[in-house]
């Protein structure tokens, strides 16, 4: 179990250092299960003297009882708790067109840090919130040291990106509605 002061204290040494940034995320688009999904924020975690992530972790779901636009505010709290998370390097938040469901890209050094997340304190806080059955995760392996993840690592930035290329780790795919997956 994380504690929640712990991770304050890590997110306010990377605030302090300068090591978090808040970049755009205007033009990046993802297809998810035949939806379309516009990009609105996304948060770095600078790691000059590593190498490129080698895994993301991507969850999708539908808030209970908040609007998309209310919902996009209150996605800021979390941020402190999010970049403190072991091995994070960046999260895209992005909004789906056609049902308002949320998804949040993840960029991890590990894939053990990216499965670890899914006991993380912003995860449970997002399953408290998330509509029954609406909840689904995956994590893959980033492919020949280049992440499935817009403004990433590697040449160039494309507006648009496919969900069905990255190798799976695992089950890998993301699971259908209703079909959450557990806790380790």
């Amino acid at each position: 179990m994380q504690n929640p002061v712990t991770l304050l204290f890590r997110a306010l040494l990377l605030f302090v250092r300068n090591r978090v940034h808040f970049r755009g995320a205007d033009g990046v688009e993802i297809e998810d299960r035949g939806e379309r999904f516009r990009g609105f924020r996304r948060v770095v975690v600078d790691a000059p003297e590593r190498p490129p992530p080698r895994a993301t972790f991507r969850v999708r779901f539908a808030f209970r009882n908040l609007s998309p636009a209310a919902n996009r505010r209150l996605s800021l709290i979390p941020i402190p708790f999010i970049v403190a998370q072991p091995g994070f390097r960046s999260k895209t938040w992005l909004l789906g067109e056609t049902t308002g469901d949320f998804m949040g890209w993840y960029e991890f050094d590990t894939v053990e840090a990216a499965q670890a997340y899914r006991a993380s304190l912003p995860l449970r806080m997002m399953r408290r919130r998330a509509a029954p059955g609406s909840l689904t995760y995956a994590v893959t392996v980033t492919v020949s040291g280049r992440a499935e993840q817009p403004g990433s690592y590697g040449a160039g930035q494309p507006r648009s990106y496919g969900m069905g290329q990255p190798k799976p780790y695992g089950a890998g795919e993301p699971r259908p509605r209703g079909a959450e997956g557990k806790e380790p």
